[in-house]
């Protein structure tokens, strides 16, 4: 297992992890396989999605702030929308690994999502 290290610097954000999980997978030298990649924290996720615009991204994140607002929660931290966002988003994700090679399609990227930073936070990547 691989653990990557992360430090946030805004209260929201998509952070691309897609070279790590590459470079681990290499070092692997699985041919033929799976990795997991898992984020162990209730106020963060991990997702795929579009890596060529960042205006993607940036689109993402306005629309979970508007569909979660921070704002009307009971939970006396004041996180509970990240706690939201993060179900929303899950926490774990699988891509299938061919020829040694993640098969995410021409556009797709694996981001860490942040949604109560800034933090310090960590990302477990494994290869099956």
């Amino acid at each position: 297992m691989k653990t990557i290290e992360l430090r946030t610097e805004k209260r929201c954000a998509m952070v691309d992890i897609t070279n790590h999980v590459e470079q681990y997978v290499k070092e692997s030298a699985v041919k033929s396989g799976l990795v997991c990649v898992f984020v162990p924290h209730t106020t963060a996720g991990v997702s795929i999605n579009e890596n060529a615009d960042p205006d993607v991204t940036r689109d993402i994140m306005f629309a979970l702030e508007r569909m979660v607002p921070c704002s009307g929660f009971l939970h006396m931290e004041g996180n509970s929308d990240a706690h939201t966002k993060a179900h929303i988003t899950g926490f774990s994700l699988t891509v299938i690994v061919e020829n040694g090679r993640l098969q995410l399609g021409t556009w797709q990227g694996i981001y860490f999502c942040e949604f109560d930073g800034p933090r310090q936070r960590r990302v477990y990547i494994k290869v099956l």
